[in-house]
């Protein structure tokens, strides 16, 4: 464990203007707070605070960050306040302190409800200052190195879960790449012991019978570059065990067949020299082709720059190498800490294009499954890069299409998504997107996203972004259907309903305002009996309580609302505009929608009947028929053209029995309305290739 006298001369050597009373002040109170506690290994408490602050200071970071690395715990831990440490550090060490306290676990939940409730919590405190992120970064890091300690395998597992799903791959999406491969490590060796134990043990096995090969290609390495002029640095090293897992685990391959476990890094002065160092190895080596990745002129998000490429040394050995700066190298591996180190004491301004993204995807989220699922889809995945029009450039995880390229360029953009291009050509939006792509999003005034694009989008902030939506229009086109029927119940009590009426009818029932009352009475939270009493008490008093609720005297129209959110028609009988009506009225669901002729009806379904109406000029539906053609050839091509002489569209055809001399169809059409669909009918019937038609 760090002394206190070695913590202060590591921020002074970096930092030479740094308060080192308000730093000893800190670690004393540290100590004094945590007094007798322990640690799971049995070392006093305080020594976890110590070593996250020396962990901070490995990072070159500011005397805010250290001295809230100190005191990270006590708010939680000890009788220590938010105010006592304003008063004592200031306000900004408090606020730090504040949010990393507020990312504490949360051990009632439910796993998954915790996990999300912790990453809510995480990426919101990140979205006030980034350095609550490295702060936390670096205190699971040093609970990951003494989780061995914990004696309950359970405990230990869901630690190490937690840490592979959330706390990885954070820090790569920061570029800390060190915290990261430990991380990855330790969790690996919890989470999958045997696995671990083998590929280190045959890491190992390889260690002593190389007879110093990775030094020896090293060496083969600095020495080509230097013949060419270049004074570099050239280091070898083996993939840590979880890269090598993962890699066996996608490729389906054996220890064996895992060909690049060496990786050589060569550190040169400039980019320039990058460049020259690559072109040298190239003409030195066979170079493997689709493995070149050039890092430098187009970074990754969270900075990463560096040339990656893979040869083939002697005797068919593929070996993996990487070029770049002192600078880069730095960067790389400890990422926007590092990039702060540079800023010569500019305060970190904590926002970065991924963590606006998730900390959108946390407000579109609408429960803990959606938002660990959207997060871990945002901060997982390889990457391809795509092109707007002007050159702008986008990276998205692999799968993207053009809907998932237009909510990563704006939020807004995506909502309005129509169509798009695909270098110059017209594509489909379910169309994956490949690497340099250049994408144009067309969009229209009015167009809204669609439900059916969950289907194919791939990125989180899409999937939010969309489901959010959905959720809003579903919500207010239900709120419109309450609306309709809060008037038809007011319309059946003894007094004109006013808006005080209203405004003392939300109070009794504990609403919010208004548009959640039209919410509850449309999603059917409310019944008519319950209303029509916050609205008049008293008003039900000669209401048998064994009676039926008191029902609608008139027709409620659909007209406005959008099938598939508002209402749904059902598929048993598939309704048209035309059809007499009825609507079914299930509590937190949608009404469906059936004939009033329906046979599901006459089941006992157990939901509310409402009496509905298409409205005016409502159109637009799918008709449901069965076609039975004579089996003869050119049948099928005379009814399609019958379909199209009289503009309905197909929306699915399924050939449901063959029995010479007879085929039969269901065919589900486009039709405007019940005359459109009649028409229709009429048409298939005078045909001499339509043996039989009738409506499903």
């Amino acid at each position: 464990m760090l002394r206190q006298y070695e913590l202060v001369e590591r921020v002074k050597e970096y930092d030479p203007d740094a308060d080192e009373a308000l730093l000893n002040r800190a670690y004393v109170y540290t100590v004094q707070k945590h007094g007798t506690q322990k640690r799971a290994s049995g070392d006093p408490y305080f020594s976890h605070p110590v070593e996250v602050a020396g962990l901070m200071t490995d990072l070159k970071l500011d005397q805010e960050t250290i001295i809230t690395a100190l005191l990270h715990d006590t708010v939680e831990d000890t009788l220590a306040t938010i105010d006592e440490v304003e008063d004592l550090f200031g306000s900004d060490v408090a606020r730090l302190v504040d949010g990393v306290t507020k990312l504490s676990k949360i051990e009632a939940m439910p796993e998954n409800e915790r996990a999300a409730e912790n990453l809510r919590k995480f990426l919101l405190a990140m979205s006030e200052d980034i350095r609550v992120l490295l702060v936390k970064l670096g205190d699971r890091l040093h609970n990951m190195r003494t989780l061995h300690f914990i004696k309950s395998p359970d405990k230990r597992k869901r630690i190490a879960r937690e840490t592979m799903e959330i706390y990885a791959p954070l820090a790569e999406r920061v570029g800390m790449y060190e915290y990261m491969r430990e991380m990855q490590m330790l969790a690996f060796e919890q989470l999958e012991p045997e696995a671990y134990g083998t590929i280190t043990g045959r890491l190992a096995q390889i260690r002593s019978a190389d007879g110093g090969q990775v030094d020896a290609i090293a060496l083969a390495i600095k020495q080509a570059l230097a013949e060419a002029g270049l004074k570099v640095e050239v280091s070898g090293r083996e993939k840590h065990p979880y890269s090598i897992w993962r890699k066996m685990a996608e490729r389906h391959v054996s220890f064996e067949q895992v060909t690049d476990i060496m990786a050589f890094r060569v550190i040169a002065d400039t980019d320039a020299d990058c460049y020259r160092a690559l072109g040298v190895l190239h003409t030195t080596w066979q170079f493997i082709p689709g493995k070149f990745k050039d890092y430098i002129s187009t970074p990754k998000t969270n900075g990463y720059r560096s040339l990656h490429t893979s040869l083939i040394y002697e005797n068919s050995m593929r070996v993996e190498v990487q070029i770049r700066t002192k600078q880069m190298h730095r960067t790389n591996e400890f990422g926007l800490a590092a990039h702060w180190a540079y800023k010569q004491g500019d305060r970190p301004d904590g926002q970065v294009g991924w963590l606006r993204d998730l900390i959108e995807i946390v407000d579109a989220s609408h429960d803990a499954e959606e938002l660990l699922e959207h997060t871990r889809l945002a901060i997982y995945q390889d990457r391809i890069f795509a092109f707007t029009p002007k050159g702008a450039l986008f990276q998205l995880p692999k799968g993207a299409t053009p809907v998932d390229f237009a909510f990563a360029v704006h939020t807004d953009l995506g909502a309005q998504t129509v169509g798009a291009k695909i270098n110059g050509r017209h594509m489909p939006l379910r169309t994956v997107l490949n690497n340099g792509d250049v994408v144009e999003i067309i969009k229209g005034k009015n167009a809204e996203p669609q439900m059916s694009w969950l289907g194919f989008v791939s990125t989180g902030k899409a999937r939010a972004s969309i489901r959010r939506s959905v959720r809003l229009k579903e919500r207010e086109e239900v709120a419109t259907l309450g609306r309709k029927l809060f008037d038809e119940i007011a319309a059946r009590l003894p007094a004109k309903i006013g808006k005080k009426a209203v405004r003392e009818a939300v109070k009794r029932l504990e609403l919010e305002d208004e548009d959640d009352l039209m919410y509850a009475i449309g999603a059917n939270k409310l019944g008519d009996r319950a209303v029509m009493e916050a609205l008049v008490p008293g008003s039900t008093a000669d209401l048998d309580e064994a009676d039926e609720e008191p029902r609608q005297d008139k027709a409620i129209s659909i007209r406005g609302l959008t099938p598939g959110v508002g209402f749904h028609l059902a598929e048993c009988c598939h309704p048209v505009p035309g059809d007499r009506i009825v609507g079914l009225r299930k509590t937190d669901a949608p009404v469906e929608v059936h004939t009033i002729d329906c046979l599901e009806l006459a089941s006992g379904i157990d939901a509310d009947w409402i009496d509905l109406n298409w409205g005016k000029r409502s159109h637009g539906a799918v008709g449901r028929l069965r076609v039975t053609l004579y089996d003869r050839p050119g049948t099928l091509a005379e009814m399609a053209g019958l379909f199209a002489q009289n503009h309905a569209n197909v929306v699915a055809l399924d050939q449901t029995q063959k029995d010479h001399p007879f085929t039969t169809y269901d065919v589900e059409l486009d039709v405007d309305d019940l005359a459109h669909l009649t028409r229709i009918l009429s048409a298939l019937r005078a045909s001499d290739a339509v043996a039989q038609a009738e409506r499903l």
